[in-house]
C-alpha cells in the first residue's frame, strides 16, 4: 500500500484532495543520489514539496543554489537557516549544468536560498549558473525564481543578463501577513522587483505566486493579483500552504478546490496570461507545462 505524505503533524488533519500517494520509490532514490554525487540540492527536498515523488520520477527537479542554508527565517519554510551560510561552491554552476544536460532537460528551473550575507545576495553566482546552464543545453528554456535580493535592482538585472527566458519572484501571501509569513521581506519591494524585471527585459516572461490559506481573505487575495497585474506580470500560480514542520506556521483554512477555480478565474478575467490555481499548485510544478 503506498505511503501517504505527512505534511502537517501539529496541524490538522489533510482534507481528501491534499492527499496524495508516495510512489515511484526507486526512482527518487535514483535522482536524490545523483544530486548528492554532485552536492547539489533540490527546493523539492528542502521545502518538503508534496509534488516531490510525481517530479522526480518525470526527471524533473528545481535545482536550488547558493547552498542549503538561507539567511532569513520565514514563517512557512523548512528550508535550514544560518546567519552564516559559509562560502558559494565554485563548482556549483557547472555541476548544476552537468546533471541538467544528463536529465536532458528541456526546461531547467533554478531557484536559490537567500544570502543576505553576501554583497551581492549571490546574484553573480545565479548569473553563472544559469550561463553555464545555457551553454550546456542551448535548446533548452531557463527559469529563475530568485530572491528579492534586498531591493538591489542591479542584482536583479545581473541575473535577466545570463538570458532567463521566464523571470520568477514569488509574492509568497498579501501585505497584512507578511510580517508574519515573511518578516524580512517587503511587499513592495518584491512589486518592484517584479516590474524591474519586466522594464529590464520585456521580451521575458514574469511569474510570481502565492501560499493560500494562512488567513488571507478573498478580497485580499484579489488584491495580490491586481497589483501583480499592475506589474505586468505574465503567469500566477496560487497552491495551498501546507504546514512542513512542527516549527513552522500553522494552516488557518484548507482552501477548496472550488475557491482556487475561482481565483484562475479572476484572474484570468484581469488580463493574466495564465493562473495556474490549485491546492497542490507550486510555482515551479509542472513548470514546462504551465508557460503559455
Amino acid at each position: 500500500m503506498d505511503a501517504l505524505i505527512q505534511l502537517t503533524p501539529a496541524g490538522p488533519r489533510l482534507p481528501e484532495w491534499l492527499r496524495k500517494p508516495r510512489t515511484h520509490f526507486e526512482s527518487v532514490h535514483q535522482l536524490k543520489s545523483d544530486l548528492r554525487k554532485l552536492n547539489l540540492h533540490t527546493v523539492c527536498e528542502s521545502a518538503r514539496c508534496p509534488n516531490m515523488h510525481e517530479c522526480f520520477h518525470r526527471g524533473t527537479a528545481t535545482f536550488m543554489i547558493l547552498g542549503n542554508l538561507c539567511t532569513r527565517g520565514c514563517g512557512f519554510c523548512s528550508v535550514p537557516k544560518s546567519r552564516h551560510p559559509g562560502p558559494l561552491d565554485p563548482d556549483e554552476p557547472a555541476h548544476v549544468a552537468k546533471m541538467a544536460e544528463a536529465m536532458r532537460l528541456r526546461h531547467v528551473v533554478i531557484t536559490s536560498v537567500n544570502r543576505d550575507d553576501l554583497a551581492d545576495g549571490g546574484s553573480g553566482h545565479f548569473s553563472m549558473t544559469v550561463r553555464a546552464v545555457c551553454t550546456a543545453l542551448p535548446e533548452a528554456r531557463v527559469e529563475v525564481l530568485t530572491p528579492d535580493f534586498q531591493g538591489d535592482l542591479a542584482a536583479v538585472a545581473r541575473v535577466l543578463d545570463a538570458g532567463p527566458q521566464i523571470f520568477n519572484h514569488n509574492m509568497e501571501t498579501v501585505p497584512r501577513l507578511y510580517r508574519r509569513v515573511r518578516p524580512q521581506a517587503n511587499y513592495r519591494q518584491s512589486l518592484d522587483v517584479l516590474r524591474f524585471a519586466k522594464q529590464y527585459r520585456p521580451e521575458a516572461l514574469t511569474k510570481s505566486g502565492a501560499m493560500l490559506g494562512l488567513g488571507e481573505t478573498h478580497e485580499e487575495v484579489h488584491q495580490l493579483m491586481r497589483d501583480l497585474h499592475a506589474t505586468n506580470v505574465d503567469v500566477v500560480t496560487l497552491g495551498q500552504y501546507l504546514q512542513p514542520t512542527r516549527r513552522n506556521l500553522p494552516v488557518v483554512e484548507f482552501v477548496p478546490p472550488v475557491q482556487f477555480d475561482a481565483y484562475r478565474d479572476f484572474g484570468l478575467s484581469l488580463g493574466f496570461k495564465m493562473v495556474f490555481s490549485g491546492p497542490l499548485v507550486r510555482s515551479s510544478y509542472m513548470a514546462d507545462l504551465v508557460v503559455p
